[in-house]
């Protein structure tokens, strides 16, 4: 049977994940690996977690292993608002949160919700290449706004919103990670949101803002959520994942926004995947209940941080002259980047014969025009390994320049 004829559209748009396919290539001993967005698998709360399935369980053993609601469990629920209450000054009902099987599956069905092909959409420019999937899949037409130090430029995000306006066409929305960014780590400064949110409402779209592990701060001072300065308008619509923050193995996350948007988003997981996990989703309310993550946290900001400075201290000791790379105040993630002339991408598969990966950077660009970028994951890695792995990139990139 010949199936290439039968395939959707949708599976033409389709592209294999660029940091999944590499993680099949490196998985091989030897090989120190800085490609994934892995959490430090010995920070996970092991024993935590057998008491809160024992514990729910015991409770209540039907509803814990029946089907469940598609927007969610109502223990968890209840806890997400207070959660979202306490650590980010934002009020909402239950009926404005739905549950998912964490921000992959947000960023898809956002995409499906909002994204007919050739529809316009405008993201930072590099950006998560997780959301561009989404997005490419859905038919999106995507313009990437420049960015620095301090994320998205508001003047060339104003340029695009204006170029398509005279094109006439909108705005769907606009995706942003405004807190130590996928991959930079850059984050958007207060002053720089507030300007941003006001062109967003100057030309009537919104910003779809995905929040990853704004908690795992090292430095500094958290500008407030985008959702927050817009105090509930319905210029914003957030999307939070567990996976970073908690256990990526239970695959929980949710969205916040306005309530007849969430119940369209409903509408759309009933045909997707009924519900996310009961199962997961009650045990993920009892750790909440048992207020257990704010602890998880603060001892995975003490690992992080440490292994983000021995990450930095490293680099400067042994990178060569012409490499530069961020300094992120919080997250997974540094970017690095190359002189103008090396190819990341071609440089990849010299590194892993030096038994070092990286993902390539081209990949988080809208239009895969730019080469001599490269992201570098921190939080995996043991301390030795972080040192060791940077001395063979550094040898690779010294051989490339």
């Amino acid at each position: 049977m010949n199936y290439n004829n039968l395939f959707s559209s949708v599976v033409s748009r389709s592209k294999a994940s660029a940091i999944r396919e590499l993680l099949k290539v490196i998985s091989r001993p030897g090989i120190i690996s800085f490609a994934g967005g892995l959490p430090d698998p010995e920070l996970f709360p092991t024993k935590e977690i057998q008491n809160v399935f024992d514990t729910i369980l015991t409770k209540y053993p039907k509803e814990t292993l029946q089907y469940g609601a598609t927007e969610g469990q109502d223990a968890l629920k209840r806890e997400l608002v207070r959660l979202v209450k306490e650590t980010e000054n934002i009020t909402v009902t239950p009926e404005q949160i739905l549950v998912v099987s964490a921000s992959q599956q947000a960023l898809d069905m956002s995409a499906r919700m909002f994204i007919n092909p050739g529809d316009s959409i405008i993201t930072a420019c590099p950006t998560y290449l997780g959301a561009l999937q989404a997005f490419q899949v859905a038919g999106a037409d995507i313009l990437g706004v420049a960015s620095d130090q301090d994320g998205v430029l508001v003047e060339d995000l104003k340029a695009k919103l204006e170029l398509l306006k005279q094109q006439g066409k909108s705005c769907k929305f606009i995706y942003l990670v405004p807190d130590f960014q996928n991959p930079t780590g850059t984050t958007i400064p207060q002053e720089r949101r507030e300007k941003i949110l006001e062109l967003a409402k100057q030309y009537n779209t919104f910003i779809l803002e995905d929040s990853p592990y704004r908690q795992v701060r090292f430095e500094g001072t958290a500008p407030k959520t985008f959702y927050e300065l817009d105090g509930g308008r319905g210029n914003v619509i957030t999307l939070f994942t567990f996976s970073k923050v908690f256990v990526p193995g239970f695959r929980l996350g949710f969205i916040i926004g306005p309530e007849e948007v969430i119940r369209k988003f409903v509408i759309l997981k009933q045909a997707m995947d009924l519900c996310s996990s009961p199962t997961l989703q009650l045990a993920t309310a009892e750790f909440l209940s048992r207020n257990l993550l704010s602890n998880h946290i603060k001892r995975m900001i003490d690992v992080y941080r440490a292994k983000r400075d021995l990450m930095l201290k490293t680099l400067q000791e042994c990178m060569p002259q012409g490499v530069t790379w961020t300094h992120p105040e919080g997250g997974l993630f540094l970017w690095l980047t190359l002189p103008k002339h090396i190819d990341a991408m071609q440089l990849l598969s010299k590194a892993i014969e030096n038994k070092v990966a990286y993902v390539a950077g081209v990949d988080f660009y809208p239009d895969g025009n730019v080469f001599n970028d490269l992201r570098l994951n921190f939080s995996y890695s043991t301390p030795e390994q972080i040192v060791e792995g940077l001395k063979r990139l550094a040898q690779t990139i010294q051989e490339a320049v």
